[in-house]
């Protein structure tokens, strides 16, 4: 299918926070929402419509303390109107096309606007899901069945030699969904463990957290402080190994270290001691724990030969997973706010990698903490799970009250389309956790994971 491009409209709202979330250097209480609505037309003359949603999160694409929140905001809609005003000068493309076409060309506008990798690429992953949203809708057919018969015409760019012999289609196609998948929830380095302060009537504490959802997977921020982190742990610890069945948890480093020697550190503190011996032994793995300046250039096998590691922050463009493969990492981050076709050709490396050294060692994590309900929500779900994922970080249910601040209408329609990932409770529709998990089958329905839209004239147009 190719298609070329009518209109790509920007909106916005706000998203405020009911309790908040501190990760590295920054305390969330409340940030805005981006929203992409693009409109496609085919060559037999079909048109359609699509959309996609994301967090503008300061602090997390670009770190530089120099910059404060609002500068970070204003890169990331600088990099949305970038990407929309190249787009639309593009001709008939492949929705690939339209993405591997702009990719270098905006990556290039934004470093000579000060943008670095992570901010450049933030406009053109809103982009392509909204346009192969509408891709599907004009084929009437779901995410799942356009991937699966490689709609988009993904296929290795030229300049990644590694995949050029790897089929494309085969992969792709092998690809399966499932009807549900673990949540994964985070502990931020703010969360009450056991005391609460607010009196909404909704989870607060970690404690009331698992009695709530039933979570079973868990994603434990540090801080780089380790005195402070152990003490930390060791009370998430006391709460975590009440739990009569296994759990699981994962480390997120959040760039707080200056080395890999440093993490290595912590972690040989966590395993010896004796509060910590059932946490450390649930640990699937360690994210991005050297900041990013220095990920890339120093080796991190001794602390992978404990623990997997992988990378978030640093995976900044098409060549960083290959690079870090070399450094001693096995895994890369699967985020939209990245790129899709970035997540998919990541996950095309992990299966040719395994199967060139006979192993399973190489894998792809799912995570992305603030993805509120909705589009976004459900277009990050549906592309891990189809990645084959079984479990996901998953809190904006947590630190946003649902849909509480939406339309009326606009929650109806949501809990409508997919009843089984919502649900009405506490005087709004949320997300529904049960026994840990979130139910997805619905996703599977023709466009990209959502048979209802945003209302767009409750949000504020920034185009």
């Amino acid at each position: 299918m190719r298609f070329s491009i009518t209109a790509i409209d920007l909106f916005e709202r706000d998203v405020v926070l009911r309790m908040p979330f501190r990760f590295g250097v920054v305390t969330l209480e409340r940030s805005p929402q981006a929203f992409v609505r693009a409109g496609i037309r085919l060559a037999d003359g079909r048109e359609a419509t699509g959309a996609a949603a994301e967090m503008l999160v300061p602090k997390w694409f670009d770190k530089d303390p120099a910059l404060s929140n609002e500068d970070n905001l204003a890169q990331l809609r600088a990099s949305l109107a970038l990407a929309r005003d190249a787009y639309l000068a593009g001709g008939e493309n492949s929705a690939f096309g339209h993405s591997i076409d702009n990719y270098g060309p905006q990556i290039a506008l934004g470093t000579a606007q000060g943008m670095n990798s992570l901010v450049a690429c933030y406009g053109p992953a809103l982009i392509d899901r909204a346009l192969l949203d509408a891709a599907c809708r004009a084929a009437g057919v779901s995410f799942y069945q356009a991937v699966k018969t490689n709609l988009p015409r993904l296929s290795a760019p030229g300049w990644q030699a590694d995949l050029m012999a790897f089929d494309m289609d085969a992969f792709l196609e092998d690809l399966t969904p499932a009807p549900r998948i673990a949540a994964r929830h985070t502990v931020g380095l703010l969360d009450p463990i056991t005391k609460r302060s607010l009196n909404d009537g909704l989870p607060e504490t970690l404690e009331e957290v698992i009695a709530r959802y039933g979570h079973r997977w868990f994603k434990l921020k540090v801080s780089g402080d380790v005195a402070a982190d152990l003490e930390r742990l060791a009370e998430i610890a006391a709460v975590l190994d009440r739990i009569g069945e296994p759990y699981h948890a994962t480390l997120d480093g959040n760039e707080q270290f200056a080395s890999a020697d440093a993490a290595l550190d912590l972690w040989r503190r966590i395993k010896a001691e004796p509060r910590l011996r059932r946490l450390a032994a649930s640990v699937a793995f360690i994210e991005q724990p050297v900041k990013r300046a220095a990920a890339l250039s120093q080796d991190v096998s001794a602390l992978g030969e404990e623990k997997p590691v992988i990378i978030d922050e640093s995976d900044d463009s098409l060549e960083a997973f290959p690079r870090a493969r070399r450094l001693g990492y096995a895994g890369v981050s699967s985020k939209t706010c990245k790129g899709l076709y970035k997540s998919l050709l990541n996950a095309a490396r992990c299966r040719m990698w395994n199967r060139e050294e006979g192993t399973g060692r190489y894998f792809m994590s799912g995570e992305d903490l603030t993805v509120q309900a909705g589009l976004a929500l459900q277009q990050d779900l549906a592309l891990v799970s189809l990645l084959g994922l079984t479990h996901v970080e998953r809190n904006g249910h947590h630190y946003v009250n649902g849909m509480a601040a939406l339309p009326q209408a606009e929650q109806e329609a949501f809990l409508a389309a997919h009843p089984d990932l919502y649900e009405k409770s506490h005087g709004a529709v949320r997300v529904r956790i049960q026994n840990g998990e979130l139910q997805i089958g619905s996703l599977g329905c023709v466009g990209y994971a959502s048979q209802a839209m945003p209302d767009w004239e409750a949000m504020r147009s920034t185009a």
